[in-house]
């Protein structure tokens, strides 16, 4: 089969009956009774489930598990914190939940969720003889969008995106980055019919076995939906680039991706300091010194050598600005 489904039909169910799990279950014993899974479906598994399957409740506050899963701050407001996980996601709070678990209790994200949906799909393969997809979801939000949605944050047996890429529409205009990142749509159609309160933690949903692969294919697996660090346009937040530019910690390098071109940073100086650096030696730039010149440098992926230094121009108010060595 290839392409959407005849006529463009998806169906969604989510069965009620799934019991309350806990650390050590059978997820899959408790899930197939409820769902009549056909070759081709999608079994969409949320994250919380998963987790207290795999024992990654635990006791205690939530502001130090979220510590404990952060890689590093993104952005903060307040009391939010938006962070980048050790699996790559940039979630609030890390992905941590405290809702639909025990009080005084947390529910964290699976440590591979890739791997989950990989050993979901093999059970349910092995005992329905069943062909299905998998995929593990969480709620997360969206920069510019109010409200939140479900991700696919593990995925097995899926392709995650369809790439468009190179083939050209009616009017034969060809595609050029049109990317549709199809197992987060899954997972936001699944969530449509699970509902937060429902209790319905498990979806089927059915109609496009076009995307399903062959049993001994597991696929690429959601992770590499995410994009690696340094490869967002919003590694930070705004106030968070302010200050970590002016930092200039070297660790904090990467969330600001490739070094900019001269061009670029040739612009950005002038807007800053009322006067645009000059070409340099080895491709580098002669800006009249500015304390701005540091922070600019740094953000976009430059070095600057201040006046007076071995580098300097034989006026001592310039600095030199030059791109990373090899």
């Amino acid at each position: 089969m290839s392409g959407a489904a005849a006529g463009g039909a998806l169906s969604v169910v989510a069965p009620d009956g799934v019991p309350e799990v806990g650390a050590g279950d059978d997820l899959v014993g408790l899930l197939l009774p409820l769902v009549a899974l056909q070759d081709g479906d999608v079994l969409v598994v949320t994250s919380k489930v998963v987790s207290k399957a795999e024992g990654r409740v635990r006791v205690g506050g939530r502001e130090e598990a979220v510590a404990e899963e952060t890689v590093r701050v993104v952005a903060r407001r307040g009391p939010t914190r938006i962070v980048r996980t050790r699996h790559g996601l940039t979630m609030a709070a890390a992905g941590v939940d405290a809702s639909n678990v025990a009080r005084g209790s947390v529910v964290l994200l699976p440590l591979d969720p890739d791997r989950s949906a990989r050993g979901l799909r093999e059970e349910v393969r092995r005992r329905s003889g069943r062909n299905v997809a998998v995929v593990v979801t969480d709620t997360a939000g969206r920069a510019w969008r109010e409200g939140q949605t479900d991700i696919a944050v593990g995925a097995a047996g899926l392709r995650v995106a369809e790439d468009y890429a190179g083939r050209v529409d009616a009017h034969g205009n060809e595609l050029a980055v049109t990317l549709p990142a199809v197992a987060d749509e899954i997972a936001g159609a699944a969530e449509l019919a699970q509902g937060k309160l429902g209790a319905r933690p498990v979806a089927v949903v059915r109609g496009r076995a076009d995307l399903v692969l062959p049993p001994d294919d597991h696929g690429p697996g959601a992770r590499t939906l995410v994009r690696p660090e340094g490869g967002d346009l919003f590694g930070f937040g705004a106030r968070e680039a302010v200050v970590r530019a002016l930092a200039g910690d070297p660790a904090d390098r990467a969330p600001f991706g490739a070094p900019a071109t001269a061009e670029e940073l040739a612009d950005a100086v002038g807007l800053v300091t009322g006067r645009r650096p000059r070409p340099g030696p080895d491709g580098g730039l002669r800006a009249p010194a500015h304390p701005a010149l540091a922070a600019l440098a740094f953000a976009h992926g430059w070095l600057v050598e201040p006046p007076g230094s071995p580098l300097g121009d034989d006026r001592a108010a310039e600095a030199h600005l030059r791109p990373p060595g090899p």
